[in-house]
């Protein structure tokens, strides 16, 4: 393990692991500039026994140290839980046969244990989310004075542009919009790692190979996984890059000069039907004639990545996890 410098970023995980937020928490546990003090688990890409589970693993696989992990909610505020396993296989890590954790969660719920590491860092968190935000609303929700030692929440949901859950609406957001409009008005910075900069941070495939071929376990574990996220639009294709998805989000926190931000209102769109879960982020450089005629609203301004530095953040992917 890389030691970590005495001005480390204190960052709190919460994730769905799930293939990408996997390649999020090897870098995580190995660059030297971040200090994970928690991960979270709550029900997303699969049930929320089996993100415990994948999230055990690969801590174990990393050869990390004994990071506290805690199980989470397993459903949306309102909704049912809706998994990827399409994306992310049965049992949400690619289906690759991966040994069962030797380590155990702790014996607290994620929510006790977010307060308490919030709480008792010496210096302000970083949380980054990379999944439904269910756990991060119950937290503000029932313990709203962590947020006078958050530094800052990047998190990995939402789109300017194009979802993928529906055309409009990001999977992390979609699974839980209500969860995620409570997050808008945590009081605190917010940076949203959505999918206009998500999709284009591509490992490409001699790296991936090579990763594959490691006998370290936790960088042969990262080309598995990048593996089974093939880049190109074919998935059976000859290409073997790998998205990073996920990680991406943790790089923005070890280097933010990577990711090129604009800060603007944004809003998530509750109301049922074909736009729930969108992400209205307002771009336009005046107002219009909504806001004109008397329909102001009080939006919270993030600051929303819409651009990203590839190569910077593939290099710097490469050199933490194989370093």
């Amino acid at each position: 393990m890389t030691e970590r410098t005495t001005t480390a970023t204190p960052v709190i995980i919460d994730c769905d692991t799930g293939v990408d937020d996997a390649l999020a928490l090897l870098f995580a546990v190995r660059h030297p500039g971040l200090e994970l003090r928690a991960v979270t688990c709550v029900a997303g890409n699969t049930d929320v026994d089996g993100v415990v589970r994948n999230t055990l693993t690969v801590l174990d696989q990393a050869g990390a140290p004994d990071i506290p992990v805690a199980r989470g909610a397993e459903r949306p505020l309102i909704e049912p839980a809706r998994p990827a396993r399409h994306v992310h296989g049965q049992d949400g890590m690619g289906d690759l046969g991966l040994p069962a954790p030797a380590r155990r969660p702790v014996d607290v719920d994620a929510v006790t244990l977010l307060r308490r590491e919030i709480l008792g860092s010496p210096r302000p968190v970083t949380l980054i989310p990379t999944a439904p935000l269910t756990n991060i609303a119950l937290l503000l929700r029932t313990h709203p004075e962590v947020t006078r030692n958050i530094e800052r929440i990047v998190f990995m949901g939402g789109t300017a542009g194009t979802g993928n859950a529906t055309p409009v609406a990001e999977f992390n957001v979609w699974h839980d919009p209500e969860a995620a409009a409570v997050l808008l008005t945590a009081g605190v910075s917010i940076t949203m790692y959505g999918l206009d900069v998500f999709t284009r941070v591509v490992v490409p495939g001699a790296d991936v190979q090579r990763l594959r071929a490691s006998t370290e376990a936790g960088a042969r574990l990262a080309g598995e996984l990048l593996a089974h996220r093939p880049a190109g639009p074919d998935p059976d294709g000859d290409d073997p890059s790998g998205g990073l998805g996920d990680a991406g989000a943790v790089c923005a926190v070890a280097d933010p000069a990577g990711l090129g931000t604009r800060r603007l209102p944004v809003e998530v769109a509750l109301a049922p039907g074909p736009t729930r879960g969108q992400t209205i982020v307002d771009r336009r450089p005046r107002p219009g004639e909504a806001e004109i005629h008397g329909g102001i609203r009080e939006q919270t301004l993030v600051d929303v990545g819409l651009d990203v530095d590839v190569d910077r953040y593939v290099r710097l992917y490469l050199n933490t996890v194989e370093g």
